[in-house]
């Protein structure tokens, strides 16, 4: 059984905010940051440096974007909200979008944001459409027309109802000032990282700091934090140390799941009267995604993928590794999701059942072995999980663990978070540690990610019911119909369960520890960004 040392594992996650070292706007000017002294200023730890900000690709963080670009229409608790777009009309077919844009608007170099603009930075998008591919509006947009300096026309193939919900999203259909552009494309590099949002990236030196300064001219009145800065520090203890010395004084769940502080070290910041814990409501499922198309691996056969299912105590992994505050999760969504309350087969933690299920497959124990074998073939693969994830570690090692008590060989191996999402794209794994997109993206985000090389792919082209699959999320992104709709997600639910190639384990939130004299507080629809232009400090 679990042993209760995981109780120490961290819940609270560093914030990995990527920005570029090589543009204009990335000073590596000398600047130390040292504190959060500042009246107006927000220092919180980053476990690693920053990288690449350019909004139009994936490799920078979502929360750092978030602060500096931002996206016609917002997703909002009561829905689709306007943001820089101030109202829109959707002609009869579904086929025509027409936005009417805000005025005086400007990018941070000081170049209005138009009509024009938007044009040119939804083509940058299209004419990368390979890495935009996942994005299913990507594939329905046939052009993006002009109709006066403040109203652009969005012109889709075919009726697509998720548009509105696609361009809300923190990436790739926001704005960066065309002056960035090389060569007028975005695919290959910009020059500097001027959007429209609260912030800007201000300096960077590489390996220590990032700092991003209010925008003064925001049109939405400049945030009353002046300066937010990230200060590289490895996870644990010297983070730790960080927060009760006051170097920093924010840390925050993040998109790549890099772990800060432990559990006790987090319940002792909130005792000792200086810090607050403020945590959003559950936004998505933490699970291990199996590659079905690995057909030299026993990953590829639904009995292995559903004894996996089964040998994992979710229960002890939510109160021992999560400390009750991650619940447990049966289905790849949870039932608040949108079309998401379907009736699935349940799948408790039952090792009995598991061993039932290998033995019926043809995976025997032979001669007092632990390992099954099949055919000359060793039950053995490989579970990959993020190397500064604490949490991630310890559940690997729980389901190692467990998978041996099953007869299975199950070797973990942490790498960084590019790696593992290199891996998820190329195919070249067998498990590995994934989450759905959240609240705001799902079901449809996730669902379309199921037929992208970049994302899902390999995880569903190897099961028995691929193509109907496919047809089935075709079907649905199109469908005008909410009856016919409902009954096609429900179709796709039950398919990718059956085959049990996402395996839930957790439903997560956002979790931040600050200072207590940080006000306003709030999340999002998404586990992506904070809205840091609505915090002040008292």
């Amino acid at each position: 059984m679990f042993n209760k040392k995981f109780k120490l594992v961290s819940l609270i996650f560093l914030v990995i905010f990527i920005l570029s070292a090589c543009s204009t706007g990335n000073s590596t000017s000398e600047t130390n940051v040292d504190a959060a002294s500042g009246e107006n200023e927000l220092v919180y730890a980053s476990a690693i440096d920053i990288n690449d900000m350019n909004p139009h690709l994936y490799t920078g963080s979502m929360p750092a974007q978030g602060k500096v670009y931002e996206s016609l229409v917002e997703n909002t608790e009561d829905g689709i909200k306007p943001l820089l777009a101030d109202s829109w009309e959707v002609s009869e077919d579904g086929k025509v979008y027409t936005f009417n844009l805000k005025k005086d608007v400007k990018f941070h170099d000081g170049e209005p944001f138009n009509a024009e603009a938007v044009k040119k930075n939804i083509e940058a998008v299209q004419n990368n459409a390979e890495t935009h591919a996942w994005i299913k509006l990507s594939t329905k947009i046939e052009s993006v027309n002009v109709v006066d300096e403040h109203t652009v026309e969005l012109v889709l193939s075919e009726t697509y109802y998720p548009t509105l919900l696609e361009l809300s999203m923190t990436r790739p259909y926001v704005f960066i000032s065309p002056k960035d552009f090389i060569d007028g494309e975005t695919k290959d590099g910009v020059n500097d990282f001027n959007g429209t949002g609260p912030y800007m990236l201000d300096e960077h030196k590489i390996d220590e700091f990032a700092t991003f300064k209010a925008n003064e001219d925001y049109w939405n009145g400049a945030p009353e934090i002046k300066k937010i800065a990230s200060k590289v520090l490895p996870a644990g203890e010297t983070t730790l140390l960080a927060l009760q010395k006051g170097e920093v004084n924010f840390v925050f769940t993040d998109d790549r799941g890099a772990d800060s502080i432990a559990v006790e070290a987090m319940n002792q910041l909130v005792d000792s009267g200086n810090y607050q814990l403020v945590r959003s409501d559950p936004m998505n499922t933490n699970m291990i995604v199996a590659n079905s198309s690995k057909a030299d691996n026993p990953i590829s056969e639904t009995p292995v993928r559903e004894a996996i299912w089964y040998s994992i105590d979710r229960e002890t992994i939510s109160e021992d590794i999560f400390d009750g505050t991650e619940s447990v999760a049966n289905t790849l969504f949870s039932s608040n999701v949108n079309y998401a309350d379907v009736d699935l087969k349940e799948r408790g933690y039952d090792l009995k059942k598991a061993e039932e299920i290998l033995e019926e497959a043809g995976w025997k124990l032979e001669n007092g072995d632990e390992i099954r074998t099949k055919d000359g073939t060793i039950l053995a693969m490989n579970l990959y999980y993020d190397s500064n994830s604490t949490s991630q570690k310890n559940q690997a090692e729980f389901i190692q663990a467990s998978s041996k008590e099953i007869g299975l060989q199950l070797e973990i191996i942490g790498e960084e978070s590019t790696s593992i999402a290199n891996r998820r794209s190329t195919g070249d794994y067998d498990l590995l540690f994934n989450q759905t997109w959240g609240l705001a993206y799902d079901p449809q985000s996730t669902i379309s990610a199921f037929t992208s090389d970049a994302s899902y792919l390999h995880t569903t082209k190897g099961i028995e019911k691929a193509d109907e699959l496919y047809k089935n999320i075709e079907k649905v992104m199109v469908s005008t119909d909410e009856e016919n709709r409902k009954s096609l997600y429900a179709d796709i639910l039950t398919i990718v369960h059956e085959e049990a190639v996402f395996i839930p384990i957790s439903n997560g939130s956002v979790t931040v520890v600050a200072s207590n004299d940080l006000n306003g507080i709030s999340f999002k629809q998404t586990q992506f960004e904070l809205p840091f232009e609505l915090m002040n400090f008292k």
